[in-house]
């Protein structure tokens, strides 16, 4: 994975507060190349001209839910290998236990703490300063 600053985020949320949360306990971990994406159709159109080297996505989203949109990456050669966090309400085992058989990374819990999120993706990417 690149130096933290050069690390690309995606943060795919259907809701406009768990989206602002989210970017914003990334910047406050000092992540600040971090793009948005309201739902998983609009998160695929943009990995398709913009591709990020880390997806946080919630799970329960319209159209493309999160394992959907894990899904879709991992088939797609150029996006198979990007590092994914899925966000979810419930830290149900099946869901995590499904995530894990298409290359989920890890999963975050609602509602999170800053420094839980850095603890998560520090699991994917490596410590971050």
């Amino acid at each position: 994975m690149p130096a933290m600053a050069a690390l690309k985020l995606m943060v795919v949320d259907d809701t406009s507060v768990s989206r602002a949360l989210l970017t914003d306990a990334l910047d406050q971990i000092g992540l600040k190349n971090v793009l948005v994406a309201k739902d998983g159709e609009e998160a695929l159109k943009i990995m398709s001209t913009s591709p990020c080297h880390l997806v946080i996505s919630d799970y329960n989203m319209p159209k493309i839910d999160g394992m959907q949109l894990l899904k879709a990456l991992r088939q797609n050669q150029s996006t198979s290998k990007i590092g994914f966090i899925l966000v979810t309400g419930k830290g149900d085992r099946a869901l995590i236990e499904e995530g894990k058989k298409f290359g989920l990374n890890n999963f975050l819990a609602k509602p999170f703490t800053v420094p839980a999120l850095k603890a998560c993706l520090e699991q994917v990417v490596g410590k971050l300063a």
